[in-house]
């Protein structure tokens, strides 16, 4: 059983008290985009075995929406994070590699940004 802790109210819930969202992180395409934009925001899913960020709401608790972090293979949880947070935090990416040390995540870390 998938056991998930809600970023904002503390509860620890059973896959049974949450609601899924499908895939997390994804650009929404709005009235300005192409018709192949939208089609692959409707159908492209990267659909990984691995490292896997996903969409949930706590339903039967505080009812808001949360991010979490998981394997798709083991069913491993490296940690949930609020739903305005625009990439996992670095505590959960560490959890991510240190499980799986090839991933890596596909957005700049702060240790790549570039200065000056």
């Amino acid at each position: 059983m998938l056991t998930l802790t809600c970023p904002y109210c503390g509860v620890q819930a059973e896959e049974t008290e949450l609601a899924p969202g499908g895939e997390a992180h994804l650009k929404r395409i709005g009235p300005a985009g192409t018709a192949e934009e939208f089609e692959g925001y409707l159908f492209a899913r990267k659909n990984i075995k691995g490292v896997h960020f996903e969409r949930w709401r706590h339903a039967y608790g505080c009812g808001k929406w949360f991010l979490a972090a998981r394997d798709t293979q083991t069913m491993q949880v490296f940690g949930t994070y609020r739903a305005q947070t625009p990439h996992a935090t670095d505590d959960i990416v560490g959890n991510a590699r240190q499980a799986r040390p090839e991933w890596v995540p596909d957005w700049p870390q702060a240790s790549e940004a570039v200065v000056g």
